[in-house]
């Protein structure tokens, strides 16, 4: 795989980022009202989509309950924007200032940190709890910064970034999706171009000058972040709010052979992109296949 020159390929990205950037504050009206009877996630990524607990539902339960499943999926979002904040900063620390590649990667901090308040209030827009992951994945979360390095990390933030992006994509041109939720995937999904831009080449960069004993750590961390991503975009506490039995529910959703199926499909791209640079394999099988990304 062919890779820019980093400096190129930051300047690039800096020009594009001053050209085109949007503020959440402004270029969204929250105050707009909710319509009637539209689904907040395309109704088929409902986790429990095609369940018995699904079709024992009426359609406002199940309206209602796209509505928690978005707002979990947007506080794992910031969740993880925190997370790559800081592996940024981490390595603009020990990286020349000076240098675009160290101003971009602030310049995408700073995109971020829009992101992360675009994406609080939408929870807050639609009155539903900031879920986030369950608290042993947020405990976990706070080694990421810590032990990600190399291309796990960057592949991490791929994968996070990828699936998301999929996922709104696709929203973000449904017409039975509420119009502000289309909106705010649509600013997230036209910025987060340059970033998956600048973290596939960085991962590329990373494999490439790679000594042989770091790989099997590299593969197994990426392995078990992807999972603990997968694992965590629906909490389970969603289906209280609908009166379900959130154990009964949670079983009922990861055995959801199409709640699977939106994972796979999801990450299909991210996949192979990590497939061909060389990071899926032992020892990170086991993770990969728990994180329903592979078959």
């Amino acid at each position: 795989m062919r890779v820019a020159d980093r400096e190129k390929t930051a300047e690039r990205l800096l020009k594009s980022s001053a050209e085109k950037f949007y503020d959440p504050e402004v270029d969204i009206d929250w105050s707009a009202p909710l319509a009637e009877g539209l689904f907040y996630i395309p109704e088929k990524r409902i986790s429990l989509y095609g369940t018995p607990l699904y079709d024992s539902l009426t359609q406002e339960q199940r309206i209602e309950l796209s509505k928690h499943e978005l707002a979990s999926i947007a506080s794992v979002g910031l969740w993880f924007e925190l997370l790559l904040m800081q592996m940024l900063v981490k390595m603009v620390y020990n990286t020349d200032p000076t240098s675009r590649h160290a101003q971009y990667a602030l310049t995408e901090v700073a995109d971020e940190c829009r992101h992360s308040t675009m994406f609080a209030r939408l929870v807050e827009r639609i009155g539903c709890p900031a879920y986030g992951p369950t608290k042993h994945t947020h405990r976990m979360g706070k080694l990421l910064p810590i032990i990600g390095y190399g291309p796990a990390m960057y592949g991490s933030i791929l994968v996070a970034e990828e699936i998301l992006d999929r996922l709104q994509r696709e929203a973000m041109t449904d017409e039975t999706v509420q119009p502000i939720v289309r909106m705010v995937n649509r600013i997230h999904v036209l910025e987060e171009a340059r970033h998956v831009r600048f973290a596939r080449e960085e991962l590329q960069r990373g494999m490439a000058g790679l000594k042989g004993y770091e790989k099997p750590y590299q593969k197994w961390l990426i392995g078990y972040v992807s999972m603990m991503i997968t694992r965590a975009i629906i909490n389970p506490q969603v289906y209280a709010a609908v009166g379900l039995d959130v154990r009964e529910a949670h079983r009922q959703a990861l055995g959801n052979p199409k709640f699977q199926e939106t994972i796979r499909w999801s990450g299909e791209r991210i996949m192979s992109f990590l497939d061909e640079a060389g990071l899926v394999g032992k020892p990170g099988m086991r993770s990969w296949r728990r994180s329903f990304l592979i078959g």
